[in-house]
């Protein structure tokens, strides 16, 4: 009977499909019900135990469990579901206690951090502190900017409490007190002026250019009485003062050939994706290869520094220092700040929610700063192509202050911005998730860039061509030869390039790098610029019959300051199309105010350029006797030309004898460096 009975409740597909057949499966199966006595049947115990432990799961299921296979799939996810979070309660648990103390564990990891980088810090300081210093400095400006975000957080308000009395008092004396300080001023800026244009006239100068462009902007304002002066002489008065940094004192010189070199040295990492991608060949041979890259590189690495917040930082604090000290609106300020960066398109986006409502001046100035500065990723290709990495740098900060200036010269606030006094904007960040999305998104967002600059170049160096092949066509049948656009260019413009600073004899190359940045783009022309600078440093001949081949260090310099910035004709189109997707119901105002904004772009690089030629100081020459003394003459370069041109000024042929006066009187060496010299260059005394 016993066996019958096993027989009739023996474990078939059918009764294990439907899952309440067969009471052994069934008792196995879980914790609602508290009955494990069934599991004797699948281990072989007898068929009346199988029989009873049955009756008790009627009993406790109220009735025949005879579920249909949808409950008990339900109730299988319930169960697992239930382990699942047994399971996880511990990391939920975690989970609760990270939120309820995020404060303290977070001052937890930052302190040993910081005790971290202290320690590394002391040790590089122990071991090197020369090699340490940059190091030094970058932890002293974090650790200063630290202090005092903590100080105003903290101790701010009181303060300012503290400081009330003394401002009020300060404010009731303003009046007369500015008057006082403007005069200090510019009696300070007169005396330093003839006293530093005394050891070089030239200076004199590019003042006077300064002084001319300023006023022919003022003629070409579109509101003479609304001119916020303030505005216009603090912009111009942060522009000297930054120049003066720069380019006159020792640690500002410092400081910018040390980030211009860091900068070359950074960009040189682009070789190390360029080569494996194309091959060492073509990025050294071939220019898309060797130039281009750079600016995928660069822009990379800015869309790494903007998701992490550095730029915006950056950004912000310049904003505050034009704003506070210019009088001018948030929205403008930071669209120029953001400038010294990025490019004419992508700074705009740094206050697009606010485009829609701002006035035609303010619209003129986010121009303006577009056209008067150049894209951080540009930059990276034009220092590849030689040209020195601090005056570019240079001229991108000086030209944040001056655009503003001069846009509120030429276009003077007449209508009321809605910006005026708001405390604070906020600024638009990316969508990115991750640092890794922010670099994919940078470097895919450069290949537009990339793509555009290379349809640039090609289109308009053909068309340069074949207008300058119809020029001289139409020069011939007159009889004029040469005819070229870079001719007519250097006739237009060589009296402003005269004025800038530039030499009588270099006006004309500088005149022509200037009509090619205008009318063509700035990539062109500094590639032009790259070309006189290589063959002077290489110590060319400075004229090859009637062709000059190098342009002087002072040229180069004003040069570089002059070209800085898109203000271009090509530019009108990127400019609109930029701002008119950001604001399509604005096209017409973003129309009206363009190439106003265009010419005040072009005048603000040229007062740079200036500038530039006003703060110059040249090179001294260094001892030639003992530089030629021990030099290979194998090769040429900038210092030998100087010396054996000095040398060659020394020497006096006379019936067929040379003597030598100065320094190289009575040298037994100035015979044989002379002969070597005239292997290299021509010269009268070569003959003897």
């Amino acid at each position: 009977a016993a066996l019958l009975d096993m027989e009739e409740n023996k474990i078939t597909l059918d009764s294990l499909e439907k899952g309440t057949d067969n009471p052994g499966f069934s008792s196995v199966v879980s914790p609602p019900f508290p009955s494990r006595r069934g599991t004797g049947a699948a281990q072989g115990a007898p068929a009346n135990d199988v029989f009873q432990g049955e009756e008790r799961l009627y009993d406790e299921c109220d009735g025949p469990c005879g579920e249909s296979k949808e409950e008990r799939r339900r109730e299988g996810k319930g169960r697992f579901s239930s382990y699942c979070r047994k399971a996880l309660q511990p990391a939920s648990k975690a989970k609760r206690f990270c939120k309820a103390h995020a404060k303290v564990l977070r001052m937890v990891v930052l302190g040993l951090l910081g005790v971290a980088y202290l320690c590394y810090f002391i040790a590089a300081c122990w071991l090197n502190f020369q090699r340490a210093l940059a190091l030094v400095v970058m932890t002293a400006v974090v650790v200063f900017f630290i202090c005092w975000s903590l100080f105003k957080k903290h101790c701010g308000a009181k303060v300012m409490l503290l400081l009330s009395p003394v401002w009020k008092c300060f404010q009731k004396s303003w009046p007369w007190l500015k008057w006082l300080l403007w005069v200090a001023l510019l009696g300070g800026l007169i005396t330093w002026l003839v006293l530093d244009t005394s050891r070089n006239p030239e200076q004199l100068i590019s003042l006077a250019g300064f002084c001319f462009l300023v006023l022919f902007l003022f003629a070409c304002s579109k509101h003479h009485g609304a001119v916020s002066w303030r505005a216009v002489f603090w912009g111009l008065g942060l522009e000297f003062l930054f120049g003066l940094l720069i380019l006159r004192t020792t640690p500002g010189i410092q400081a910018f050939q040390w980030l211009g070199d860091q900068i070359q040295f950074f960009l040189g990492y682009t070789t190390a994706g360029s080569s494996f991608v194309f091959g060492n060949t073509l990025i050294e041979e071939v220019f898309a290869f060797q130039a281009l890259p750079i600016i995928v590189f660069f822009s990379c690495v800015m869309s790494i520094l903007y998701y992490l917040g550095i730029m915006q930082w950056l950004i912000v604090k310049i904003s505050w220092l034009l704003q506070v000290s210019m009088g001018t609106t948030p929205t403008e300020t930071l669209s120029v700040a953001g400038n010294i960066f990025v490019g004419q398109t992508e700074a705009p986006l740094l206050i697009r929610p606010y485009l829609a409502d701002m006035t035609h001046s303010e619209i003129h100035t986010v121009m303006t700063g577009g056209f008067s500065t150049i894209a951080g990723s540009v930059m990276g290709a034009y220092i590849s192509f030689g040209i020195d990495a601090a005056s570019l740098i240079a001229a991108s900060v000086m030209a944040a202050p001056c655009a503003l200036a001069m846009s509120k010269l030429v276009y003077p606030e007449v209508e009321e911005s809605k910006f005026k006094g708001k405390a604070s904007i906020r600024l638009s960040r990316g969508q990115e998730q991750n640092i890794l999305e922010a670099a994919s998104n940078g470097a895919a967002a450069s290949v537009g860039l990339v793509a555009n600059i290379a349809a640039n170049l090609i289109a308009f160096l053909a068309v340069l061509e074949f207008i300058n092949s119809a020029l001289r066509w139409f020069g011939e049948m007159v009889d004029i030869e040469g005819l070229s656009f870079q001719v007519i260019c250097s006739y237009v413009f060589m009296p402003v390039a005269f004025l800038m600073g530039a030499d009588w004899a270099d006006s004309p190359l500088v005149a022509e790098l200037l009509g090619i940045k205008i009318f063509l783009n700035e990539f062109v022309a500094y590639q032009q610029l790259a070309t006189y600078k290589k063959n002077r440093l290489s110590g060319l001949e400075e004229w090859d019959g009637s062709r000059k081949q190098w342009i002087s260090e002072r040229a180069e310099n004003i040069a570089t300051f002059a070209l800085c910035g898109f203000a271009n004709f090509s530019s009108i189109g990127i400019m609109l199309g930029g701002l008119a997707s950001m604001v399509p119901q604005r096209k017409g105002d973003l129309a009206s105010v363009v190439l106003r904004a265009l010419l005040t772009g072009c005048c603000v690089s040229m007062l740079n350029a200036c500038l530039a030629g006003l703060l110059h100081v040249p090179t001294e020459v260094g001892d030639c006797v003992t530089f030629l003394s021990s030099a290979n003459f194998s090769s040429t370069s900038y210092a030998m030309y100087t010396c054996c041109k000095q040398l060659f000024a020394s020497s006096v042929l006379k019936n067929g004898t040379v003597s030598f006066t100065g320094a190289w009187a009575g040298l037994a060496e100035s015979v044989l460096c002379l002969t070597q010299c005239c292997r290299h260059y021509n010269h009268t005394s070569c003959l003897g």
